[in-house]
């Protein structure tokens, strides 16, 4: 029977050493576990993270004016009626310049002070088209630079009384004839 016992003795503490190995393996496992858990995670941040870097990549590679077309809403043209029209000294004989304009603006309350300050407007535009000279209007870089003067004149009127003069977009010559 010592025999027996001794054979049964060493038994319990082999079972005491699966239990210790199983603890080991399990602890191991739940490292894997943790690390595969962290690994995933801070793949999808990074994923998530750069995905938005690359949008917003994109959007500042576009060209500005695809920008601005988006965001942009209907071109409101207002007319200047009568059309303008002036004399200038071209040397010996007296010449005309009649001038149809347009402005051009994206927004309603803008629209709605160009109509309500029209006098000033079209006082502004006068004194300015009676003062070129036909030397300079005679090229297509002559009228492109009165109309640019004239895009000022009118943003100047806009902000002197407390407009933006941005949303003033452009002036343009839908007439334009020299006699």
């Amino acid at each position: 029977m010592a025999n027996a016992t001794a054979a049964t003795a060493p038994a319990p503490a082999s079972a005491e050493k699966p239990a210790e190995g199983a603890k080991a393996g399990s602890k191991k496992k739940l490292i894997i576990i943790i690390a595969a858990a962290a690994i995933a995670l801070g793949g999808g941040a990074s994923f998530f993270l750069v995905g938005k870097k690359d949008e917003k990549a994109a959007d500042a590679k576009k060209p500005a004016a695809e920008k601005k077309i988006e965001k942009k809403g209907p071109a409101q043209y207002i007319a200047l009626d009568p059309p303008f029209v002036v004399n200038f000294d071209a040397g010996s004989s007296a010449r005309f310049l009649q001038v149809t304009v347009q402005l051009m603006t994206r927004d309603l309350e803008t629209v709605e002070f160009l109509k309500q300050h029209d006098p000033v407007i079209r006082n502004d535009l006068l004194l300015l088209l009676g003062n070129v000279k036909y030397e300079q209007v005679q090229t297509r870089e002559g009228k492109e630079g009165l109309r640019e003067q004239s895009l000022e004149a009118v943003r100047k009127i806009l902000k002197a009384e407390g407009a933006e003069p941005a949303k003033l977009e452009a002036v343009y010559f839908t007439s334009f004839v020299m006699q």
